[in-house]
C-alpha cells in the first residue's frame, strides 16, 4: 500500500511538471536516494514503470538504449517527490526568462543534426546525363565478332566492341546485350542429316561462349557485368530471371544474355527483340558491319541506296533484310524502335543513344 501511494504521488508530480522538466527527470534521480525495487530509470527515457529487471539489467525488447549515463535502479522516495515538485515549480518560473536545457546526449545529437543540415548519408544521387534512349538493348552478331577471320573471335574486334559498350556505360546508359553465335555455329546451316532442334541447341551454346568472352573483355575495362542464360548452366552464368536482370540494370551493371530464347527454331534477333520488350528497353540497337539498311547488299552493289528511316510496314513489304519477321513483329507490337548501325565506327553506340543521326531507324507504322 505504501508503495502504491508513493507511485500515485509520483504520477501527480509528473503530471504537474512541464514536459521540458520531464525530459530531464533522469538527471534529478540520484542513486543515493533510491531503494532496491526493480524499476529502471533511464537518463533520456524518464521513469520506465513497465520495465522490470530480473537479471540486474533493464529489459530493452530487443533495442539498445544509447544514453550518456548508466541506468539507475530503484523507485523514488517521498523526499525525492518533494524535490521533484520544488524543481518543477522553480523551472516553471524560470522558463520565460532563463530557459534551462535538460537535453541528453541523444537529444543534443538530434538538435545538432538539424542545425547542421542533413546527414551525409542522405545525399542525393547525381543527376544522369540526358539521352534519347536511356535503356538500350544492343544486339551483336557473331559474324561481327569474328572480324575478317573465317570463324571464331577476332580479339581486336572484341576489344573494340567492349570499349564501345564501356564508353556508353560510363556515360550513364543502361545496357543489355544479346550476342549471336554465328562465328562458331549456326543451327540453320547444320550438316545434312542433323536434327534441326539439336543443331539450334548447339548454336545456343555458341552464343554463351561469345557472352563469356565479351564479359571478360568488359570486366578488364572495369565494367561490372553479369551473364544470364536461357538454358541453365549455373557454374558459368546466372539463369535468366527477368526481375533480376532489370535490377542489375538499375544497379549500373551491363547484362549479357546468352543461349537465345532457350528454344529451337528462334533466331538470336528474335531473342533480342523479346529481351528488349521484357527489359522495357527504349530502343533495339542492332550492331552490324554496315552503317544501316540498304535496298540491296552494299558489299555486292556499289549503287545500293541507304535508308535513313523506315517504317515496320515498309520493311515487311519491301522484304528488306533488317532481321527476321518474328523479331520485327515483336518490336512493332511493343513499339520499340530498331536502330541498325555500324559498330566498327568508334563512338557510334553512344551517339546513337543520344539521338544523333547514326545508321537507319525503323519505327512507326
Amino acid at each position: 500500500m505504501a508503495a502504491h501511494g508513493l507511485m500515485q504521488r509520483a504520477a501527480g508530480a509528473l503530471t504537474s511538471a512541464r514536459p521540458s522538466f520531464c525530459a530531464g527527470l533522469g538527471r534529478v534521480v540520484r542513486p543515493s536516494l533510491v531503494t532496491k525495487s526493480p524499476v529502471a530509470v533511464s537518463d533520456s527515457h524518464g521513469l520506465n514503470g513497465a520495465t522490470v529487471a530480473t537479471d540486474g539489467k533493464p529489459h530493452s525488447n530487443g533495442y539498445s538504449f544509447h544514453t550518456s549515463s548508466p541506468f539507475i535502479f530503484g523507485s523514488p522516495s517521498a523526499e525525492d517527490l518533494d524535490v521533484f515538485k520544488r524543481e518543477a515549480a522553480g523551472h516553471s518560473a524560470r522558463d520565460d526568462h532563463s530557459p534551462v536545457s535538460f537535453s541528453t546526449s541523444a537529444s543534443s545529437s538530434a538538435s545538432s543534426t538539424h542545425a547542421s543540415g542533413p546527414a551525409s548519408t542522405s545525399t542525393s544521387a547525381p543527376e544522369r546525363p540526358k539521352h534519347k534512349y536511356p535503356r538500350v538493348l544492343l544486339k551483336i552478331s557473331g559474324e561481327a565478332l569474328q572480324g575478317k577471320n573465317q570463324g571464331g573471335i577476332d580479339p581486336t574486334v572484341l576489344n573494340l566492341v567492349a570499349e564501345e559498350i564501356a564508353e556508353a556505360h560510363h556515360a550513364g546508359l543502361e545496357l543489355a546485350v544479346v550476342v549471336g553465335g554465328g562465328n562458331f555455329f549456326r543451327g540453320c546451316t547444320a550438316p545434312k542429316g542433323m536434327d534441326r532442334a539439336q543443331a539450334d541447341y548447339v548454336g545456343m551454346l555458341a552464343t554463351v561462349m561469345n557472352a563469356i568472352l565479351l564479359q571478360g573483355a568488359l570486366e578488364s575495362l572495369g565494367v561490372e557485368t553479369r551473364v544470364q542464360t536461357a538454358i541453365e548452366m549455373r557454374e558459368v552464368a546466372e539463369p535468366y530471371i527477368r526481375r533480376r536482370a532489370i535490377r542489375h540494370l538499375q544497379e549500373r551493371r551491363v547484362v549479357i544474355f546468352g543461349a537465345g530464347t532457350g528454344n529451337p527454331f528462334f533466331t538470336t534477333d528474335t531473342a533480342a527483340a523479346l529481351r528488349a520488350a521484357e527489359m522495357n528497353a527504349d530502343v533495339f540497337m542492332k550492331a552490324t558491319k554496315v552503317d544501316g539498311v540498304y535496298d540491296c547488299d552494299p558489299m555486292k552493289n556499289s549503287h545500293a541506296k541507304k535508308y535513313d528511316k523506315l517504317s515496320y510496314r515498309q520493311v515487311s513489304l519491301d522484304g528488306l533484310e533488317v532481321m527476321d519477321e518474328t523479331a520485327i513483329t515483336l518490336c512493332k507490337e511493343n513499339n520499340i524502335p530498331v536502330l541498325v548501325f555500324n559498330v566498327m565506327e568508334r563512338g557510334n553506340v553512344l551517339r546513337a543513344a543520344q539521338g544523333h543521326s547514326v545508321g537507319t531507324v525503323v519505327e512507326g507504322f
